[in-house]
């Protein structure tokens, strides 16, 4: 079955390629195949891992697949993708007529879209849970009963047939602005991670992570920050990352006698802060770039990027602090499997670096459209994971003969596109469900209920209504991946503080999407720290509270873009760097009243922990500039009497971190 599904995600790959190359059809035509071919395929993948992951040859593997214990489910499963290939046929056959009319149905069609409906819920929950099937249900039970909901939240209720031509008949819901963006500019992405998965690129971030352990006191945490944030990003699920590179960071972690919910945390924080780096952001970054008139997606990127270097440095100043009075002295060569020689090493980066450049090139100076970008990328990908090692054998830089590598890439390649077809069904499911629930809360007029209710709960006091959006997007974040919970706020959320309260475009977007991916992290689902707790058998609410010390300037940050908005303008002017250098400073002032280990008695202690995540926050978020100034002020005078009185000095970290080359520990005097 495996060499099965790699056949068919090489018909399917070559159907995205093609259309990114012609665009001969409508984009929503194209969008409706796409989903189609999409949904079938991971429907076949769920085949397979019945079937103990489809190795054998296809008979056995079927036969497995339907035995028993299987049948049930894979009767369903059948059905579904049945389902799926007679709607989608339809809707891409009719797609002239039904565009044009609609309002106007017949009895059979409401029938199929009743059918594929419940189809995509039961896919929704098979692929993301009861946590999501959940909010899918509600959304449609809203539309249908909206006449029951209390306050301003109350309708007169969609009926059946509207809500049928809302999600499927009327070619927008599961088919609508999310899905063309899927099959537009995500999937070619996704062809490109599963490249990176299957050439090893994951496996070559985490070596270079382990050897950071060599040079850093903490690089054995470390590995867990710079693994999953780079995984993560592209990943586009702190959950999923969370359990994928969880499985390798938290056991290394705890061998080296980091505490279970310390490790857990760490990593539950690094596979959040993943979700926010440039160029893809977890995949919100496309879908911001079209949600907001008048900008690219390269604006998303440059506007993306200080925020989130505030966030990684605080990150790994707070992990630091956690780790080194935890970890034991470790060889860190021990970690390695191997070294890897220089030339080799330097065919590495040119294998994964060029793709990189190009994307760089064609999107930030020639401007190209995003699609046109990521097939270049993805192309360019393909060239080197080929190429470069087939070069490095035939000049004898790796101890493989040239045929032996070129039919080693060969099968790499093969395998990148199934990895990439896995890593794209459920972004593509997920999506689409959400813009069916959108799509009926949109008719139902709750956008514009939420925007009033928000306005009149905080007496249109700015600071009111942000700690309130923010509880709402928490809220409507949870259990999501990063794209869903997104895509949700900034549809009901974003619009109310651009609207009502006159915050910039960019600075409302990224003030919904940073508070959204907190559910990860906020108690009392935290499903990412649930996850990473799993697997470190620790604690769930001490892991939680781990992870929120870690992560204090992450619940902050989207202040700092509601009173700096410039800091997310995608300009680097003046302001943009002073308001960013305060916010940067500010969150490691909270950082080390959280986490540093002060050696003064518990009082002094106490209250030194408090002035700095006061002084902290203020530096970070106050609206006048004096006062941040004044902030920062006290701040380094509170750093120089520490040093002065032979206090553990916080500046030290930077020495601890990079001074003398080695892996040993630092206790709180060492660290001063």
């Amino acid at each position: 079955m495996r060499n099965v599904l790699i056949l068919l995600s090489l018909i399917f790959w070559g159907w995205v390629i093609f259309y990114a190359q012609t665009q001969q059809i409508p984009r929503g035509q194209y969008a409706i195949v796409f989903l189609g071919g999409i949904l079938s395929l991971y429907i076949f993948t769920e085949l397979m891992e019945m079937a103990g992951g489809g190795r054998g040859n296809l008979f056995d593997d079927l036969k497995t697949a339907y035995g028993p214990g299987n049948r049930l489910d894979a009767g369903i499963l059948t059905f579904a993708a049945v389902d799926s290939l007679i709607t989608t046929g339809y809707l891409a056959v009719n797609f002239n007529q039904l565009i044009t009319g609609v309002g106007r149905a017949e009895g059979y069609e409401y029938v199929m879209a009743a059918v594929f409906t419940v189809v995509m819920i039961y896919l929704t929950w098979r692929s993301f849970g009861s946590t999501f099937l959940a909010v899918v249900l509600l959304g449609f039970a809203y539309g249908f009963f909206g006449m029951y909901a209390p306050g301003p939240l109350e309708h007169g209720g969609l009926g059946y047939e509207r809500i049928l031509r809302t999600v499927v008949i009327g070619l927008d819901g599961f088919f609508g602005f999310l899905t063309k963006l899927v099959a537009a500019w995500i999937a070619l992405f996704m062809l490109y991670a599963g490249f990176l998965r299957g050439y090893g690129a994951f496996d070559l971030i985490m070596r270079l992570a382990f050897r950071s352990a060599k040079y850093i006191d903490s690089g054995i945490a470390q590995t867990a920050v710079l693994a999953s944030a780079v995984i993560g990003s592209v990943n586009g699920s702190q959950t999923a990352n969370a359990g994928m590179t969880g499985s390798f960071t938290i056991p290394l972690m705890k061998r080296n006698g980091m505490r279970p919910e310390t490790a857990g945390a760490i990593e539950a924080v690094a596979s959040t802060s993943g979700q926010v780096l440039p160029p893809v952001m977890g995949a919100a970054a496309f879908i911001m770039a079209s949600l907001i008139n008048g900008i690219t997606y390269t604006d998303v990127i440059i506007a993306g990027l200080i925020p989130a270097a505030i966030l990684c440095v605080t990150i790994f100043v707070a992990v630091h602090y956690v780790s080194v009075p935890q970890l034991e002295d470790t060889n860190a060569e021990k970690l390695l499997t191997g070294s890897m020689p220089r030339a080799e090493f330097i065919t590495e980066l040119i294998k994964y670096g060029f793709p990189l450049g190009v994307l760089i090139y064609r999107l930030g100076i020639e401007q190209v459209t995003v699609m046109t970008a990521a097939l270049w990328t993805a192309g360019a990908m393909l060239f080197t994971g080929i190429s470069m090692p087939l070069i490095g054998a035939l000049l004898g830089l790796t101890d493989e003969e040239p045929v032996e590598a070129l039919k080693r890439t060969l099968w790499e390649t093969l395998d990148g596109a199934r990895e990439g077809v896995v890593v794209l069904a459920p972004v593509t499911i997920i999506l689409a469900a959400i813009n069916g629930v959108v799509d009926i809360l949109t008719a139902t007029g709750v956008p514009t209920a939420i925007s009033l209710t928000l306005l009149e709960l905080s007496g249109g006091m700015l600071w009111l209504a942000a700690v309130l959006a923010m509880i709402i997007c928490i809220i409507l974040g949870l259990g999501m991946p990063t794209t869903a919970s997104y895509t949700i706020v900034a549809l009901l959320i974003a619009p109310t503080l651009t609207n009502q309260f006159f915050l910039p475009q960019f600075a409302s977007h990224f003030f919904v999407f940073y508070a959204a991916i907190l559910a990860g992290l906020t108690p009392p689902i935290a499903t990412c720290v649930a996850v990473a707790c799993g697997i470190a058998g620790g604690d769930f609410w001490e892991t939680c509270l781990e992870g929120i010390k870690i992560s204090a300037p992450l619940f902050v940050l989207p202040f700092v873009f509601v009173y700096h908005p410039e800091i997310v303008s995608a300009t680097f002017g003046t302001q943009t760097f002073v308001s960013g250098t305060l916010a940067l400073i500010g969150a490691v002032a909270m950082i080390h009243g959280i986490n540093y280990v002060f050696t003064f008695d518990r009082l002094v202690t106490g209250a030194a922990r408090v002035v700095f995540s006061v002084l902290g926050v203020v530096t970070m978020v106050h609206p006048q500039r004096f006062v941040q100034v004044g902030a920062l002020a006290v701040i380094v005078a509170l750093y120089v009497i520490q040093t002065l009185t032979g206090r553990p000095d916080p500046v030290g970290v930077l020495t601890s971190l990079f001074g003398n080359g080695s892996s040993e520990p630092a206790t709180a005097e060492k660290q001063a």
